[in-house]
């Protein structure tokens, strides 16, 4: 059905966002509800979309017979919007259905993993971009290259990050997937590691025969029913796909061959520092392979590729004062960021400021994200952003702050922490969390600007 009207509840998420802008430019009227104003929401207003921050049923299309309403499973069931449409005959669906709709008549490049598809999507899609083959993209993440978490091409081939929360990555059946991860996350949901790993082989299973699974290597992933093609891919190990000759290069980037099944593509590097990457670009760059994208425009793309905003985002770096922003809310996320922002700025001392992310989360992993922050030399802990949640008794950053084995800790609220840092001495700073920090980059990055002035002026 042609839908004049597409009303989203909780517009201003990343996916959310990413499909309101589909729809925006396939010419519907796009208007949606969510809890706060933000960058994304004002870009939205900006493109053409009609949004409003008060939970208020007025605000939904009348003709809900041309009227398609998505929403987000962060959304409460209770929440009265939602319970508007159900009750009153609207067609309903999740943002991953959409997604699923849309993909089914492409050619759909699927990226999943509890950590890296976004920057492995963001930077598939910009292989695709930058090779002059085009793809249109649904990100998790902005690119900074395009300054959009959406690509749009006339080339019928789709690029979708697939994202395992609440299984919406079971809506995809994909002519290619990668895999980078599978570590347990969103137990609120899958209750136990193996209910995690067996939506994922169910994910795996969907790739159509013709296709290709492109896993990293060593994940314990049953691919006993994957009727695609396996291969693997790492960032030095030996594998299908792997970086051979890695030399590092001043300021954390990489130089290194990519090794692929019939050959190596030498000489290759990232836009963007970080070991990290370089396994991403592998993971990428073994898609791109397989789908036969020329290997010479892969190496160009790879040396353009600007990253994605709150991904290992290097706001200032200077010899006094390094800034970095990232999205990690998870354990094994902080600690590869952690892992690689010693790698770039060794000897210098790192202090992080995290804020968890749900309480099921915190109360599930307090000891690994303790342990992970450990690695820090400072840490500046926030209180637990309850996205969707209502608070558990006696799950509070307390649980992860007191089993954090440094001396130099604090436990503050995001109201204290500008005032806190305006009296604070930094070398190596560096914000985590999937929440609301988001918010305080720019008020960071301005106060950090600033010292940094006052310290030229001096001299």
């Amino acid at each position: 059905m042609n839908w004049k009207n597409i009303y989203f509840i909780g517009i201003g998420g990343i996916g959310m966002s990413a499909l309101a802008r589909y729809y925006l430019h396939a010419g519907c009227r796009v208007s949606g509800y969510d809890r706060t104003p933000g960058k994304i929401t004002r870009a939205l207003e900006e493109e053409g979309a009609s949004v409003h921050y008060t939970e208020d049923t007025d605000c939904i299309p009348r003709d809900r017979e041309h009227t398609l309403v998505i929403y987000t499973p962060a959304v409460p069931e209770d929440m009265k919007e939602l319970a508007y449409v159900k009750e009153n005959g609207y067609t309903l669906i999740k943002r991953s259905r959409a997604l699923g709709e849309i993909a089914m008549h492409q050619t759909c490049l699927a990226v999943a993993g509890t950590h890296g598809k976004t920057t492995v999507s963001t930077l598939l899609a910009h292989i695709y971009t930058a090779s002059g083959v085009g793809c249109s993209a649904f990100l998790g993440g902005i690119s900074k290259n395009y300054r959009s978490n959406l690509l749009l091409s006339k080339n019928p081939v789709l690029v979708a990050e697939a994202d395992e929360f609440d299984r919406s990555f079971l809506q995809l059946y994909p002519d290619a997937a990668v895999i980078t991860s599978m570590d347990a996350d969103h137990l609120d949901i899958y209750h136990d590691h193996q209910t995690l790993r067996s939506a994922f082989s169910q994910f795996a299973s969907q790739i159509k025969p013709s296709g290709n699974l492109i896993m990293k290597k060593g994940l314990p992933l049953d691919t006993g029913r994957v009727k695609a093609k396996i291969y693997t891919y790492s960032f030095r190990e030996e594998a299908d796909f792997y970086a051979g000759g890695i030399e590092l290069q001043e300021g954390g980037y990489f130089k290194f061959d990519l090794h692929y099944p019939d050959g190596i593509l030498e000489n290759c590097t990232v836009g963007i520092p970080g070991w990290v990457n370089v396994e991403n670009a592998v993971a990428a760059s073994a898609v791109a392979i397989l789908q036969g994208i020329d290997k010479e425009k892969i190496r160009e793309a790879l040396a353009t590729f600007a990253g994605v905003e709150r991904r290992f985002d290097i706001h200032i770096n200077t010899p006094q004062i390094a800034y970095i922003d990232d999205y990690a809310h998870h354990p094994r996320e902080i600690a590869s960021a952690i892992s690689s922002i010693r790698n770039i700025f060794p000897d210098r001392k790192l202090c992080g400021i995290f804020q968890p992310h749900l309480y099921t989360r915190t109360r599930d992993f307090a000891e690994d994200f303790a342990e992970s922050l450990g690695k820090l030399d400072e840490l500046i802990l926030l209180d637990i952003y309850p996205a969707r949640e209502l608070p558990i008794p006696g799950v509070s950053s307390r649980l992860i702050f007191d089993r954090v084995a440094l001396k130099e800790k604090v436990l503050i609220s995001k109201e204290e922490l500008l005032d806190y840092l305006k009296n604070k001495e930094t070398d190596i700073l560096v914000t985590l969390g999937a929440g609301d920090i988001d918010r305080l980059v720019g008020p960071i990055e301005e106060l950090l600007e600033i010292r940094i002035s006052t310290r030229i002026n001096k001299k």
